[in-house]
């Protein structure tokens, strides 16, 4: 699924996201929602939102 549309994204879905100090690298981390951050329907880089664990970084895939 589509990571850059923010209707695809609830709290709770399970994904992977880039945090900000990975985005050279594009190494992912996978966890599940906790909030969105990103108010704006869509993102070209992606969603910004807070995993469960406290991350937060723009989400790559939905799973």
């Amino acid at each position: 699924m589509d990571g850059t549309k923010r209707a695809n994204i609830k709290p709770g879905v399970h994904v992977s996201i880039v945090l900000k100090k990975d985005q050279p690298t594009g190494k992912l981390l996978d966890g599940i929602v906790q909030d969105i951050l990103t108010n704006s329907p869509t993102h070209p880089h992606g969603i910004k939102v807070r995993l469960q664990t406290g991350e937060v970084g723009r989400v790559k895939i939905i799973t």
